[in-house]
């Protein structure tokens, strides 16, 4: 190492944590007072990990471009590497002579094997390797039943965890960066082609997001200011301006769900009555995401595998690929899916109550298997989040973890009517509704509904012996 720097560098690995500050990684890198290598590992390689979809391969370059520009301006530089993580880490960890790697944990199967084999590899050859909490406000083993099991039911999984020890503090953001100054190569973002080029299709996603850290911080800024007080009201309707957007920043770790907690808690002091229930109510929702990662932590097939197994009984028809196109591209003859779909093409995004929507319809009432949907929305969805998007599919199918004792059917009509009963979100994004230019419905609903609970007996009834 001919670097000039006589302090061997610490590592701090990025993964779905772009941002700088409430990274305890960074941070604790950074109370060491040695110099830092910061990078990022574009893993397509390592077995069983998740290749990105459309929609997420567009938000990561900008995620990325934001997160070495904040870097820069601190002092500080962005290596990227595009390989299998375990070599590229160990190589770097040789080339720069680091004490030390620090990364914020993942919970997916698949990355847990990575970061293990890395972490033995690192110490077994005198690397200090160390990670830490930086995604979850509880993590899946500090949350556990009391016979020491995980839990399947959302209600008691939340309840353990507001009891439990309040989330820490959030990290200051850097003032400053040592950045290691040897010879340290690193890829060009534009050869990742991460962006769509031959169509172009991204346009609506610029239109709608602004990747980054400093985006996410003004959202929230703005949904605590503007939207949280009346969230409970009116967060099931599509076309209020009431959810926080949050999502994909959380998903690419662009704001952490502790500096979302500790900000919302702070503006929770001056509410009383119903705004302070839409403000406990907005904390269940940042529930939910840590219960997908508790539930991905212990089923980590949770994008391909039944969670319940009686579910594999379930009779899915043959597929027919006309029909799901239909829904894929919004031409169901349903207003609501049919508006769902193509803002979710357009923006990258859909309103979480018209996912729901779109995805009972598909698998209710199309009879089309909820894999198929699980892989659509991965594929277009910025959030796409390999806890989350299954997660959800799973819950909607019935298939997953889920209080409910019944077959969860939307009726998308009755939907529309009672959350865009002025259909202002149906109008803003099928603009030929009513006309004679709209399609039909593919399928009758009464009908389909029948049929979907005919085929739910299969996974009710014994099985013969």
């Amino acid at each position: 190492m001919d670097s000039g720097q006589t302090t061997r560098p610490v590592i701090v690995w990025f993964r779905d944590d772009l941002r700088l500050a409430d990274h305890p990684a960074l941070h604790a890198a950074q109370e060491l007072g040695q110099p830092i290598v910061a990078v990022y590992v574009l893993d397509e390689e390592s077995p069983g990990v998740r290749l990105l979809g459309g929609a997420a391969r567009w938000w990561l370059n900008q995620s990325l471009k934001s997160l070495a520009a904040s870097l820069e301006a601190l002092g500080g530089r962005l290596i990227l590497r595009r390989g299998a993580a375990g070599p590229i880490i160990a190589a770097l960890a040789e080339q720069t002579q680091a004490s030390a790697v620090f990364w914020n944990r993942r919970y997916g199967g698949a990355e847990r094997t990575v970061d293990t084999a890395i972490k033995t590899a690192l110490r077994s050859s005198g690397v200090d390797a160390h990670s830490f909490a930086g995604s979850l406000l509880f993590e899946p083993w500090t949350i556990q039943t009391g016979q020491g099991g995980s839990y399947s039911v959302f209600t008691p999984f939340w309840r353990a965890c507001t009891a439990s020890a309040p989330p820490r503090a959030p990290y200051p953001a850097p003032t400053s960066v040592s950045a290691f100054t040897g010879e340290l190569p690193s890829n060009e973002l534009d050869t990742w082609n991460l962006e769509p080029t031959e169509p172009d299709w991204a346009g609506g996603l610029r239109d709608a997001w602004t990747p980054g850290e400093a985006s996410a911080q003004n959202l929230l800024h703005i949904f605590l200011a503007e939207s949280l007080t009346h969230y409970g009201e009116k967060r099931d309707e599509p076309a209020q301006n009431a959810t926080s957007r949050l999502s994909p920043h959380l998903r690419w770790g662009e704001i952490s769900p502790y500096q979302v907690w500790a900000a919302t808690e702070e503006a929770k002091r001056n509410l009383t009555g119903p705004a302070l229930a839409s403000a406990t109510r907005f904390l269940t929702e940042i529930g939910w995401r840590e219960f997908a990662c508790h539930v991905l932590f212990y089923a980590p097939e949770l994008a391909t595998k039944n969670l319940r197994p009686a579910f594999d009984a379930f009779p899915w028809p043959p597929l027919d690929r006309d029909v799901l196109l239909a829904w894929q591209q919004g031409r169901t003859g349903f207003a609501l899916v049919d508006a769902g779909m193509r803002e979710l093409w357009r923006t990258g995004s859909m309103h979480n109550r018209v996912r729901m929507v779109t995805a009972s319809f598909l698998i209710k009432n199309l009879l089309i298997d909820w894999r198929e949907g699980e892989q659509w929305f991965w594929d277009t969805l910025v959030d796409a989040d390999g806890a989350s998007n299954p997660f959800g599919w799973q819950w909607v199918a019935g298939s997953g973890a889920d209080a409910a004792p019944y077959f969860r059917i939307f009726n998308p009509e009755l939907q529309a009517n009672k959350f865009d009963p002025n259909e202002q979100y149906i109008r803003e994004n099928v603009p030929e509704y009513g006309t004679d230019a709209y399609p039909a419905p593919v399928v009758d609903l009464g009908e389909t509904r029948r049929a979907a609970l005919a085929a739910y007996e299969h996974v009710k009834a014994p099985t013969a012996s």
